[in-house]
């Protein structure tokens, strides 16, 4: 079973005096990124939430914001009253005013406000963990349904190339004997004396450098592996696009050899589903 890197997830905690909120987006990349907004306070466990993210989510750009409201009277803020002081005289001095102008000016300056930092509550942080644990949940059951819509489009597109890799074996026979009537002619248009049997010798030799059997073996085991591999336990986007590859140099080869338009036309074909199955492949976790 696949998954997609593409996922949201959000767990919101109703505490005493905060309401905390969690929330996790994910979007397709080579691997894993994170970027964490996190208030200042909550800095200190910023590891350990990482690798809570890390360890479930394993690959993919991922947006991770704590966001904490204060709904009740606890603040840890307060003014820096001798600084403000200290401005107002200061702004008293340069420019005539009243006090509450002179006061929301010195209220713009640095350091008005100082924050005490106290230790994390345990009980806080449990709720915190719980709601990563949830928002987690949430983002890998999107990732999941996601990853059921991009599996039916593989198989959709397999399908397609396994389809399009029967007419190319149907048609085989056929080029190769237009391929043979073509030499044939073009010796003949010469109007020279050739001896048969070398010719014959040549011929095979000619036709055996055009011959495909080993790309279609291989395209159409490649085309079934691709298929297991989507059924297997765990997501392995990478493995998927290794696989992808190979199937479309075994496509190349065939085009290069084919020497037949029908048959080229084929090729266009499969290229085309291919690289709709590689767009697809970026998302694949």
């Amino acid at each position: 079973m696949i998954q997609s890197m593409t996922g949201f997830g959000k767990h919101v905690v109703q505490l005493p005096s905060k309401k905390i909120t969690i929330e996790i987006k994910s979007l397709n990349s080579k691997n894993l990124d994170i970027n964490a907004r996190i208030p200042q306070s909550y800095r200190e466990k910023e590891l350990e939430l990482r690798k809570m993210i890390a360890d479930t989510l394993v690959r993919g750009k991922v947006d991770f914001g704590l966001y904490v409201e204060i709904t009740g009277e606890e603040t840890t803020a307060e003014v820096n009253q001798g600084v403000v002081k200290k401005y107002m005289k200061q702004l008293a001095g340069i420019v005539q005013g009243e006090d509450i102008k002179l006061l929301e000016l010195a209220l713009r300056m640095p350091d008005t406000m100082k924050t005490d930092k106290n230790d994390i509550d345990a009980t806080e942080y449990g709720a915190i963990t719980t709601a990563v644990k949830e928002a987690l949940s949430e983002i890998k059951k999107f990732r999941s349904e996601e990853g059921n819509v991009l599996e039916r489009d593989f198989k959709s597109r397999l399908l397609g190339l396994g389809g399009l890799l029967e007419k190319v074996q149907d048609m085989d026979p056929e080029r190769l004997n237009t391929v043979r009537e073509r030499l044939e002619k073009a010796v003949a248009d010469l109007k020279v004396e050739v001896d048969a049997n070398r010719f014959e010798q040549e011929l095979i030799y000619y036709l055996e450098k055009y011959d495909i059997t080993e790309e279609k073996v291989r395209l159409d085991n490649h085309l079934k592996y691709f298929e297991t591999t989507l059924k297997s336990k765990d997501s392995n986007g990478k493995k998927l696009g290794f696989i992808a590859q190979e199937i479309g140099r075994e496509i190349n080869t065939i085009g290069s050899k084919a020497n037949y338009a029908p048959m080229q036309q084929l090729v266009v074909q499969m290229k085309d589903e291919l690289e709709k199955i590689k767009e697809q492949m970026l998302n694949v976790l």
